[in-house]
């Protein structure tokens, strides 16, 4: 009786277990791991490279069923889920994503798929794996190809679930490996690099239970536009945007499944216009088709697909009007037709059955007219509104929004008045960025809104007041004036709680002092004051914002020295205070972090100090024209980011996050004076690396460790007092794009490995005592004289003065046939000046040898004598 009721237990627990998979309380009832599974997940963990230790709870000594990511069936103990995704935090200061602590080395699937042949799901996405490898591991399948190695042990796979995304570093040459896992169901490869695999479709076609397919930022390129079926029949999901394909839609793409219902095609280069065909594809509830080059008018028969709840079809050329069919489409949620070629009337038509609307994208450039009624409230309640209208009046029906958490008014003008103010004072994020927006802050205006771009409008009066839920502020690039006492000084609206983190005020016409009240804002990263009338000293309670990033102060009229209590800013990457009437020497406190360093045009004197060498991620220094002496550093080879030439990996761009959910980017710029002219860089600031020490009184000799820099792209070092020799390892600076030594007393010969820099673009050398020849070569005769000019003793082009070992080669050099010419008539004029002299003594010595001869010359000479007196002698008679 024990024994039946000990078999009925076990029969009991199973069914236990069973139903209650979901809940995870049946973990008491599981048996351990297979030592098979166990023996293959050693193997995977010995293969990868994992520095930060991830897999640090695979201990052999203990169920692999409780080792981090894996998880086993509750019956059979055998491993069903491998998941290892790296997370990954979006630092505020995006240099290159931190991924030091994820997995990485290579991805030895078929490893995982012979030995754990349960694995029904695969997550290893987000990480740093560089390769995917098929290695021979199983007994039976010894001696085998890669391929053919996979394709008969892989075949029973059940591997339904596979994620290798966003391993940024991992590129795959191959596809085939896939067609032979059968029970694949879901596929994201997103984020690598496919560009190799020609005929990525193929194989994809062979795998019959595929839902949920995404290849986007893979860099494929052939769509096959003409291939007629693609043999997805289970297909739920595509995702294809991101990459380069640049044909018209492919036919395929309207014979998939009817049950497709997520299509995304975004930021590719479709071309043509959207076929009818597209409607087979009846049960689409979401269509991207976002930055691509599609044309033509948006066809009328859009407004059929019932069941379509997101349409992104922005940033296009579309033309013609939006049909008011759209506004048939009543399962819509999401519309979005911006940035294309619309023109004409947008009315309550086009919006007439959109009830579940709630994100509202129309904008276009020149902006559409919007003719509703003054009374007309839409059947929709908006969360997200991105508008664009014509007309010197904000549309009515705005006001009804009573749910608007965002709104941004693009390529509009209109007077923004209190009641305005007062209605986007409820908004989250307000993005008037870039209109003609005529209004006047000083008229008690409070901003609420978390996120606030005000930036390029024609803005006057005062700086507003801001409330402690304002996170984000730019309002750069208006016609305000005042103090900025009000905006950080008004205690009462903080209370202590400032939440702000970006603030940029630049390029209006804002005067006085910094004021000293920066405590308040301790959470700042982002402060940009440029480009304004501001006075006096740089406050000491700067030093305060701990936090501080990026700091600007340029073109004002500050003074005094750089207050060290700056050197509490750790954090601080871009200091930028050119154009000013600061004085005092070049602070030596720069965190060894920072990026750039812009002191030029102002009164910095003493010396260059060697902290500078410190700052090993520097790539731009700037501190011309000031009173700078002394000698150049002889460690500038320690800043390392110059050493190397791997710049472009780096960014000078920032994530500011205003909400839980939403996240502003911000590249970072700056003015520099490079190739002759002022240039701004922002999204190509990191690519940018220079040192400029122009117009100063720097004296002796260029350290030569100054040209191990070889990921230097421009070098000015021009009006100063520096001398020597230019070594030849100048040559090493394969990078240079600019290079400026004039006004100085170097002297010597210009070293030939100038002439190997093929980027150089502009060239110097100009008032200097060089001299010799300009080595030959396209690159140096490529420059205009005026590159070499103030060099006495320069010759050779593009000068014009011609070197003496030239002339001498020359003479020596072998005769061409405009040579013999030339030699044939040197040599007649020299004959003929020969016979001439030889004639002359032969007759002068006959005359002399011969007494008749003689005699009857000297009678010819006297005869000749009288007959010449007597003509003049009638001339000068007739004369009078």
């Amino acid at each position: 009786m024990s024994a039946f009721s000990s078999q009925h237990a076990v029969i009991f627990a199973w069914l236990l277990c069973t139903l209650m998979l979901n809940t995870g309380t049946c973990n008491n009832f599981s048996i351990g791991c297979s030592q098979k599974d166990k023996l293959g997940l050693l193997n995977f963990k010995q293969r990868v490279i994992d520095l930060s230790a991830v897999l640090s709870s695979w201990n052999p000594d203990q169920d692999c069923c409780q080792w981090r990511g894996v998880n086993c069936d509750h019956i059979t103990g055998r491993v069903t889920r491998l998941s290892l995704p790296c997370s990954t935090t979006l630092a505020t200061y995006i240099d290159k994503q931190d991924k030091s602590h994820c997995l990485s080395g290579s991805i030895h699937l078929s490893l995982l798929l012979v030995e754990l042949e349960f694995l029904n799901d695969l997550n290893l996405s987000n990480n740093d794996f560089l390769a995917l490898q098929f290695d021979s591991v199983h007994q039976n399948c010894h001696n085998l190809s890669v391929v053919s190695h996979f394709h008969r042990c892989v075949n029973s796979s059940s591997l339904g679930y596979l994620d290798l995304s966003f391993n940024d570093n991992l590129a795959i040459n191959s596809l085939q490996w896939l067609s032979r896992i059968y029970s694949l169901k879901y596929l994201d490869l997103g984020g690598i690099d496919l560009h190799k695999e020609t005929n990525w479709l193929q194989p994809l076609t062979m795998l019959p239970s595929l839902s949920v397919l995404v290849m986007s930022d893979c860099q494929l390129k052939d769509l096959s536009p003409s291939l007629l079926y693609a043999n997805f029949t289970a297909l739920n999901a595509l995702d294809l945007s991101k990459n380069e394909f640049s044909s018209e839609l492919p036919k395929w793409l309207f014979n998939l499944s009817c049950g497709i219902c997520y299509l995304e095609f975004g930021m590719n280069s479709l071309r043509g216009q959207l076929p009818e065909a597209l409607l087979n594809l009846r049960q689409l509830k979401y269509l991207n088709f976002e930055d691509n080059d599609l044309d033509g008018p948006i066809p009328l028969w859009f407004g059929k697909f019932q069941y379509l709840k997101y349409l992104i079809i922005g940033a296009n050329m579309f033309s013609g009007s939006i049909p008011p069919n759209l506004g048939n489409l009543s399962s819509l949620i999401a519309l979005s037709v911006s940035s294309n070629q619309f023109t004409g009337v947008v009315s309550e038509r086009n919006f007439a059955k959109l009830s579940k609307l709630k994100r509202l994208i129309i904008y276009s450039s020149p902006p559409l007219i919007f003719d509703c009624e003054s009374q007309w409230v839409p059947p929709f309640q908006l969360e997200r509104l991105v508008l664009g209208f014509a007309g010197p009046n904000l549309p009515e029906w705005l006001y009804t929004q009573r749910n608007l958490k965002r709104l941004s008014i693009f390529y509009s003008s209109f007077v923004a008045k209190s009641k305005f103010w007062n209605f986007v004072s409820r908004v989250s994020e307000l993005d008037l960025e870039g209109n003609l927006i005529v209004g006047n802050l000083s008229n008690n205006v409070l901003l609420n809104s978390s996120f606030i771009s005000l930036t390029s409008n024609d803005l006057k009066g005062s700086l507003p007041r801001l409330s402690s839920n304002v996170v984000i502020f730019d309002v750069s690039n208006n016609s305000l004036s005042g103090t900025i006492f009000p905006l950080l000084c008004d205690h009462k609206m903080l209370n202590g709680k400032g939440s702000l983190i970006y603030l940029d005020i630049s390029r209006n016409h804002l005067s006085g002092e910094l004021t000293n009240c920066w405590k308040n804002w301790k959470s700042l990263i982002h402060v940009n004051l440029g480009s304004n009338n501001l006075t006096g000293k740089i406050p000491s309670s700067m030093g305060s914002l701990l936090s501080l990033a990026s700091l600007h102060l340029h073109e004002n009229n500050l003074y005094g020295t750089i207050p060290t209590s700056l050197q509490n800013c750790h954090s601080l990457l871009i200091f930028n205070v050119r154009e000013n009437n600061l004085s005092g020497t070049i602070p030596h406190w720069i965190p060894h972090d920072a990026r750039a360093l812009q002191l030029r045009s102002n009164n910095f004197s003493s010396n260059i100090p060697t902290q500078i060498c410190q700052i090993s991620s520097l790539i731009i220094l700037d501190i011309a024209d000031n009173i700078i002496s002394g000698e150049i550093p002889t460690c500038l080879h320690n800043i390392t980011s110059l050493v190397f030439n791997n710049a472009t990996k780096s960014s000078l761009s920032f994530s500011f996050h205003y909400s839980s959910s939403l996240i502003y980017f911000h590249d970072d710029s700056l003015e520099l004076v490079t190739k002759g002219r002022v240039s701004e860089y922002d999204t190509n600031l990191h690519f940018m690396t220079l040192i400029d020490m122009s117009s100063n009184n720097l004296f002796g000799t260029v350290p030569p460790q100054m040209f191990s820099l070889v990921g230097l792209c421009s070098l000015n070092l021009s009006h100063n007092k520096l001398r020597g020799k230019i070594p030849y390892e100048i040559g090493n600076m394969r990078s240079l794009e600019s290079l400026d030594l004039s006004a100085n007393q170097f002297w010597g010969e210009i070293p030939q490995g100038l002439a190997n820099l093929s980027f150089l673009g502009v060239l110097n050398l100009s008032f200097n005592n060089f001299s010799g020849k300009i080595p030959s070569g396209t690159q140096l005769q490529g420059f205009d004289a005026v590159s070499y000019i103030g060099n006495p003793d320069l010759c050779g082009p593009p000068l014009p003065k011609i070197c003496w070992q030239d002339a001498e080669h020359k003479d020596s050099k072998p005769i061409d046939e405009d040579e013999d010419k030339d030699e044939f008539l040197s040599w007649f004029y020299i004959g003929l000046k020969s016979g001439f002299v030889t004639g002359f003594l032969g007759v002068f010595c006959a005359l002399f040898l011969n007494r008749k001869w003689r005699q009857a010359y000297f009678t010819f000479l006297y005869d000749m004598r009288d007959r010449l007196y007597v003509m003049v002698l009638i001339k000068m008679n007739s004369s009078r």
